[in-house]
């Protein structure tokens, strides 16, 4: 790895257009360098295979819905990952990608099933604040975009939920994958919401805990 005077970001983006992938990466883009990163925008899956550069990347934000790669591009950035590359992100940028590489879907924690109501569903969102120091201070709060419906790891650190009738359903959460950390939030198919207050500290803390460094 070579010397560095700031954490490196990859943001990578492109994938369906529905999810407004360069709107998204430029409010992560703008988290990112307000918490000090060097941020890459990478609109070529093909970056993903180059083991050499992605040691010296610190955080991976993959915001490309319906991604697909072949396992032997994907291999070099699950390793990095194990490695201790950190990955973030949010929605289905991160949730409803790389369909077809089940490893991604460990790395990942959660995979996106459904989304019930459509954009235009009121709903809260109910923070541990005891359950990790992502979450601390950051009160309860209500939106009104896409309730996803996920399969979930049941080996991941819950730190916010929604309901679903009976149902208690994870709305971000955190994992280890190897010695890399993984942060993920299902909040964000209007970007906009993902700048409205709580939910943009919540977002920049986990970009930041996610990191290498």
């Amino acid at each position: 790895m070579t010397h560095k005077t700031a954490p490196v970001a990859w943001i990578l983006t492109g994938g369906w257009e529905g999810h407004q992938p360069e709107a998204m990466a430029a409010v992560m883009e703008a988290y990112l360098t307000r918490l000090g990163f060097l941020v890459i925008v990478q609109r070529n899956l093909a970056c993903l295979a180059n083991a050499p550069e992605l040691q010296d990347v610190d955080l991976v934000i993959p915001n490309w819905t319906g991604a697909s790669v072949p396992h032997a591009t994907m291999a070099p950035f699950l390793q990095a990952v194990q490695d201790g590359l950190g990955v973030a992100g949010v929605h289905g940028g991160m949730t409803d990608t790389f369909r077809l590489e089940n490893a991604y879907h460990h790395l990942a924690g959660g995979q996106f099933v459904a989304h019930p109501g459509g954009t235009g569903v009121t709903y809260a969102v109910n923070v541990r604040r005891q359950a990790h120091s992502i979450t601390e201070d950051i009160p309860d709060f209500t939106v009104t975009t896409e309730q996803y419906y996920m399969h979930m790891d049941p080996a991941v650190t819950v730190l916010a939920t929604t309901q679903f009738g009976s149902v208690t359903m994870p709305v971000a959460w955190v994992k280890a994958y190897g010695r890399g950390r993984v942060f993920c939030c299902t909040l964000g198919h209007d970007p906009g919401l993902l700048q409205m207050p709580p939910v943009d500290q919540f977002i920049q803390r986990g970009l930041a805990w996610a990191s290498r460094r």
